[in-house]
Order: structure tokens, then sequence, then C-alpha cells
């Protein structure tokens, strides 16, 4: 066995690898929410209460009580749901920030890529909770409720998705908008496409079609009043280039263009959620820690994604110690 100095090259190989081992931190979407969010971290960590602070001024609405303590129907609100997630999330980025944990990389879940780019440092914490509030309202406004609907599809990829959309269009929006991970995809559009989609996918291959209980027709093309009421509003405020890789939902790959970056904000409100190309594109590059901060969904995904790779959830403060004493 050859050997480098007195270790053989095996462990030198090891060793290497550890060190060149990379950590992005995930950021969920909708449906991480929940009454009590936060809380807990704001209790014990000044920093994180901070956040909540921040938040609470830029949208001139208490949204630190409405995540501590509800009610959870004006906590699903749309316009209420997305700068509570991101709040929450980034409470718990800056507890691990402060304790010397940081990403090497970054990406999120459709709003959640918006508190990707803001713990990348492209927007401060007020700019996005009220991008946010706006997003929220703008979508929830795009359709009528009833109008639209959405499904996911189990046991689907990404082809068999499509080919589900298509029969089921039969001339109404019915499009992939989360392509999640192997065996997950989601589509949205007219709810009458939808009902079709439900009622044909197993006969097509699918295991399972399951309705989505959500208010609107998330990215599809049903949102493009939304997605120009992003642009006018992207328009006004300044991007700064991210100090971490921030991979896009749109093209699944790390953006530091701020103009780049705005477009692909606004594209992203009709278009698909490229969330199983992103995780395995960031585990090529040498992720194999995945931190999700604020939820217990992606990292599911991305464990059907990269078998391989590590997923930690970070939502308590026992999460935070164990994080912070196993990576700092």
């Amino acid at each position: 066995m050859g050997h480098f100095g007195k270790w053989p090259i095996g462990i030198w190989f090891c060793f290497l690898c550890f060190f060149l081992m990379k950590v992005a931190f995930v950021f969920p979407g909708q449906g991480s929410q929940y009454a009590g969010m936060g809380r807990e971290i704001c209790e014990k960590f000044p920093v994180a209460r901070a956040a909540f602070d921040e938040a609470n001024a830029a949208l001139d609405f208490p949204i630190s009580r409405l995540c501590f303590e509800g009610p959870e129907q004006d906590l699903k609100l749309t316009e209420n749901t997305q700068p509570a997630i991101l709040t929450t999330s980034t409470a718990l980025f800056r507890v691990l920030e402060e304790k010397g944990v940081r990403p090497d990389f970054v990406a999120g879940h459709s709003l959640g890529e918006y508190s990707a780019l803001c713990a990348a440092q492209s927007f401060d914490l007020a700019t996005t909770a009220k991008l946010l509030k706006l997003r929220g309202q703008a979508m929830q406004q795009a359709v009528p409720v009833g109008v639209g609907a959405m499904a996911a599809l189990l046991g689907a990829d990404l082809a068999l998705a499509q080919k589900i959309a298509d029969a089921a269009a039969r001339g109404e929006v019915c499009a992939v908008a989360n392509d999640n991970d192997p065996s997950q995809v989601v589509i949205s559009g007219h709810k009458g496409a939808i009902d079709r989609a439900i009622e044909m996918a197993k006969e097509m291959g699918a295991k399972r079609a399951i309705p989505l209980p959500v208010s609107a027709p998330f990215h599809c093309p049903l949102m493009q009043p939304a997605a120009e009421a992003m642009r006018d509003a992207l328009g006004y405020v300044v991007v700064e280039p991210p100090v971490v890789p921030v991979f896009a939902n749109v093209t699944a790959q790390p953006e530091s263009d701020p103009d780049t970056i705005r477009n692909q904000l606004v594209e992203q409100v009709t278009g698909m959620v490229r969330w199983r190309e992103t995780a395995s594109n960031m585990f090529d590059a040498g992720v194999h820690e995945f931190v999700e901060l604020g939820g217990k969904v992606l990292g599911g995904m991305v464990k059907r994604i990269a078998p391989d790779a590590t997923v930690t959830s970070v939502v308590s403060i026992e999460d935070v110690e164990a994080l912070a004493k196993e990576i700092a």
C-alpha cells in the first residue's frame, strides 16, 4: 500500500474528503408553518428575537405574535405564511451563524428562495419580508378562490407527470409546478384539469394522486398577474451579489448576477420549482450535509434524491445545539 508521510494514502484521502465536504442550508416553502414557530428560540437567543423585531417593524404588523400564538387560520393565509416562514428560518440562521455554523451553499423551495437570498445577504430581512408579503397577496389575488387547484403525484417522475398534465389539460392550464424528488411531482392549474389529472393518474402509471389544501394554483401560468406584480416590486429594490452561492428554483444552478437573480424571481412565480435537480446539483458540487432551517419536508426529499447525503432538520433549541456541536 502506498504511503504519504507516515499515513497510508487511504487515510489521507478520507482526511482530505472530510475537510472538502460542503454544507448546504436549505429553506422550506409553504406548509412548514405552525402556531408556536420560532417562540422557543426567541426566548433563549436575543439574535433570534431581533430578527422577529425587524420583521415586525418592516411589516408594521406583529408577525412574531402570529408565529408564536396563531391562530392557525390567520397563519395559513398566504400573505402571512410567506413572511412568517422567512422570519423563522432567518432567526434560526442567525443563531447558527452566531455559533459559527455557516453554509457553503444555500437554496430554498419556492418562497424559501427568498429566505436563501436573505441568508446570502442579497436582501436584508426587512426588504425580504415586505417582498414576501406582497408576493403572498399577489399570488392569492391572481386567481379567484375555487378556480385553481394543485395535486401531488406520488410514484411519478417528471416525465410521467408531464404526460399526465398534458393529457388532463384539454384546453385548460395543467402544468408541472414542483419537481420535488424522483417519486413526487406536484401539478397546478385550473381545478377541472387538476381533477381530471387526479382521475387518470393511476391508470397512467402514478402510484397515487392527492389534491393539496392550497388556496391558489402556484407555479403555473395562471400566476402571471402575480409575476407582473413581483416584476414591478423587484424593480424598486437593490439586489446585492450573494456572499455564498444561491441555487435558483428555475435553473437549479447558482447565480450571482443581481439582475439575473431579479429576473429569476419573477420567472419563479409561474415557473417550475426544480428541486430534484437543485439537490442533485448541490450534491454533485460536494455538498454531503444538508441542513433544513425551520422545516422537516425538504430533508426527506433530499434523502430520496441523494441517499448518501446527511440531512438535518433544525427547528428546536436542541437541534441548534446539536448541529453547532457537530459542525462548528
